[in-house]
């Protein structure tokens, strides 16, 4: 079906409001501006042929239309990414110290039953999350993915906004990965050990990855989740194991912590709305736990076939995570009961993991030890994952002319090295560690952005709202989508809804009598009012306002989309078909 689309159509991520005017079918169309040849490996220069009437500033002239920006981005950016790097890009992110330490903090806070409802809801809400982010990106596969989303379907001042927002909270989370490596390894040597001989091996390491062609921190990605997920494995076979009484001198221990002292506990208040506000509060934090698996999508432009390749991860990411995370709450309500004493804590230590306790009550030596090294292994991970996030975000809010252009620059094999350049830079913050007034400020720091993970899932949903919007208002067939399922015209606005409630209410309990923690409403609230201001302070400067649905330049997208597709027909070449267990070996591995 051929769509109608508005004349004329305005550019991508346009900054002013001059090319949103009515259509006027009579203008004759303007005549095609060349665009002068860009280098930019060399030079940091981008050329526009729409330069905002809005402002002189060098810095911020930008391409206007998909075909400039994927242009700049194949120039500049190397395909080192295939469809395997993907799928563990998103386990990676997701799995990570909350699996292994905090879910005995959830267990304590809404019992058994009410840790594993909590989950299983934020798990659904992932689930529509990562399937409008999956359809979106699939049809535009750009680096930075939902911040440039935004700015073509939304408004650029929301683009803006969130995609700054995301470069400050992964500016501070990678020092802040690194003082927690710091942690764990006092596990080992007490307080003998200088922070400084675990923070400067970090940063070097840390830093070379970033620097290095993005393939190498796929693979070093892949390796880090293939870890995860043979230690997830691993404890939820163990823990299944001592609670049916499979270790020699041990008793079955069934569903007796369901039973006394219960499957919900009551959190502030008393009864059934106790026991509620106890499921509640699981549910927000779970979410932070599963921070991480829209990352996926940030490095589209470095993706080999993204619009196949993107969608596949989606389904096989969201399918473990969500049977990882099922699986693991399931076995820590049976292993531990919720009034355990030794799961109270900030979640920080080993000694404080379920999975642990089990074991050491089951007389199995070793297991922290274990868990203590993967952990390490996820805080890299994790610190890897920011790395990148933060630094394709920051490229492409330098390509739509919202950063210094310097940011543009790369190297011969790709790597935008003076984003890199600046997150390794605040790396040296984690030295703020060894003083604990330095710390105290730092970690106040790092909280402003603790709510980043809603905000950023809000913007996915109304992106792909917007998307589907937009497509019918100019008579766009959703068949035309490279991927798309019907059912997620509904999630999106149910999962909107949820994300949004659940922002707002993350910090109920410090309103409460009796529990105010300034800590918890910083991180819970204080990111909303800076997003907020980014978004009106861009929008104030820039004349932005929100794109109307029939003037979102759709059409381009589609058709730079079914050329690549007709591309990729002319050049692929069928896969034999596998056996069954091959298949399921497949599945994990890519």
């Amino acid at each position: 079906m051929t769509a109608s689309t508005p004349n004329p159509k305005p550019g991508y991520g346009t900054l002013s409001t001059s090319s949103f005017g009515p259509s006027t079918p009579s203008r004759p169309p303007s005549p095609k501006k060349t665009v002068a040849p860009i280098n930019i490996t060399n030079h940091a220069d981008v050329e526009s042929p729409h330069p905002s009437p809005h402002s002189t500033n060098p810095l911020l002239s930008a391409p206007q239309n998909l075909s400039q920006e994927h242009q700049i981005e194949s120039r500049s950016l190397q395909k080192g990414l295939s469809q395997r790097h993907l799928s563990m890009l998103g386990i990676a992110g997701s799995i990570g110290t909350g699996l292994f330490l905090g879910l005995g903090g959830a267990v304590v806070m809404g019992g058994p039953l009410g840790a594993l409802l909590g989950y299983t809801v934020i798990g659904l809400v992932v689930c529509s999350v990562q399937f409008a982010l999956g359809e979106v990106a699939a049809l535009m596969p750009v680096t930075g993915s939902f911040v440039r989303h935004s700015e073509v379907l939304v408004d650029p001042a929301m683009g803006f906004a969130i995609g700054w927002n995301l470069v400050y909270g992964n500016l501070l989370s990678i020092p802040s990965e690194i003082v927690a490596v710091c942690v764990l390894v006092k596990f080992w040597t007490g307080d003998s050990l200088n922070p400084a001989a675990v923070i400067l091996p970090f940063i070097a390491l840390t830093g070379g990855i970033g620097m290095a062609f993005v393939r190498v921190f796929g693979e070093v990605e892949f390796v880090f989740a293939m870890l995860k997920i043979l230690l997830v494995v691993f404890l939820i076979i163990l823990g299944l194991v001592i609670n049916l009484g499979g270790v020699p001198g041990t008793e079955v221990i069934g569903f007796r912590y369901w039973q006394d002292p219960g499957p919900f506990v009551e959190y502030i208040a008393q009864g059934n709305w106790g026991k509620f506000l106890g499921f509640w509060a699981v549910m927000t934090g779970a979410v932070f736990s599963f921070a991480g698996v829209e990352s996926l999508a940030m490095a589209a432009a470095e993706t080999r076939n993204p619009r196949e390749a993107i969608p596949r991860a989606v389904k096989r990411v969201f399918a473990r995570i969500v049977i990882f995370y099922g699986l693991a709450v399931f076995v820590v309500g049976l292993l531990v009961p919720s009034n355990d004493e030794r799961l109270q804590g900030s979640g920080d230590s080993v000694a404080q993991s379920p999975f642990v306790l089990a074991a050491a009550a089951a007389g199995i030596q070793g297991i922290p030890s274990l868990v203590n090294a993967i952990v390490i292994t996820s805080a890299w991970s994790a610190a890897n994952q920011s790395l990148l996030a933060g630094t394709r975000v920051l490229y492409g809010l330098a390509l739509k002319g919202q950063a210094p252009k310097i940011f543009l620059r790369t190297t011969s094999w790709g790597t935008p090295y003076m984003c890199v350049l600046l997150f390794t830079a605040f790396m040296f913050l984690s030295f703020l560690s060894l003083s604990k007034d330095a710390i105290s400020v730092f970690w106040w720091l790092v909280m402003l952005t603790a709510a980043g993970v809603l905000v950023s899932w809000s913007s996915i949903l109304l992106n792909h709202i917007r998307l589907l919007k937009a497509m019918k208002k100019q008579g766009i067939s959703t068949d035309r989508l490279p991927w798309h399922n019907w059912w997620t015209e509904y999630t999106s606005p149910v999962g909107l809804f949820m994300c949004l409630l659940i922002l707002f209410t993350s910090g109920f309990s410090v309103f409460a009598k009796g529990h105010w923690d300034p800590a918890k409403f910083v991180s819970s609230y204080l990111d909303i009012p800076i997003v907020l201001t980014a978004y009106f302070c861009w929008k104030f400067l820039r004349k932005t306002s929100i794109i109307p649905l029939d003037q979102i330049p759709l059409e381009e997208a589609f058709e730079q989309a079914e050329e690549n597709l007709s591309h990729h027909n002319q050049t692929f070449q069928p896969t034999k078909k596998t056996k069954r267990w091959t298949r399921f070996i497949s599945w994990i591995w890519d």
